[in-house]
């Protein structure tokens, strides 16, 4: 990539956080994760009601934003895809230590950042929780005829929520 670029980030959850991007965006993945959909396009789909980083809009490209369902007043489950909620209070998140203390937002966040470019010590960890979400996936396979949308829609909804294109199950 050439020179680093230093990101400091000051929104709702963290004053003055700073990273580094050391790879170009989208690129250089790690070999097993092999996310299906970009943060903009989970944005722009619907995820996590709406209420998921509305107040990010400085650290992340614009265009993100541009086709964004957000709610930033509270968790909308109409702005999702399947128009279900499909996510844990953060509160559960922290009780089940699902959080990295770099992002305190969860998985999205940190993919939002490794998306861009930051590499960092939680990568593993998070690929893996990546990973496990194919248990979903199987579920969905086993129980769903192909293409059957209104199938197990709470569990599209989640596996969406984790960069896995759940309408091409």
């Amino acid at each position: 990539m050439g020179r680093e670029k230093k990101i400091i980030v000051n929104d709702l959850m963290q004053k003055g956080y700073s990273y580094s991007l050391t790879e170009p965006a989208g690129k250089n993945f790690h070999p097993d994760f092999r996310p299906e959909l970009t943060p903009q396009q989970m944005l722009g789909m619907g995820v996590f009601g709406g209420k998921y980083m509305t107040d990010c809009k400085g650290e992340f490209p614009r265009e993100w934003y541009k086709n964004a369902k957000l709610c930033h007043a509270f968790h909308d489950p109409e702005l999702n895809y399947f128009k279900i909620n499909a996510s844990l209070p953060l509160s559960e998140w922290r009780k089940r230590g699902w959080i990295y203390h770099e992002d305190p937002r969860g998985w999205f966040q940190w993919y939002c950042r490794y998306y861009m470019g930051r590499r960092c010590p939680d990568d593993e960890r998070q690929i893996k929780r990546w990973k496990a979400i194919g248990r979903h996936i199987g579920a969905i396979r086993k129980n769903c005829a192909e293409g059957d949308l209104s199938c197990r829609r709470k569990q599209r909804q989640a596996v969406l929520h984790w960069a896995v294109d759940s309408r091409k199950i």
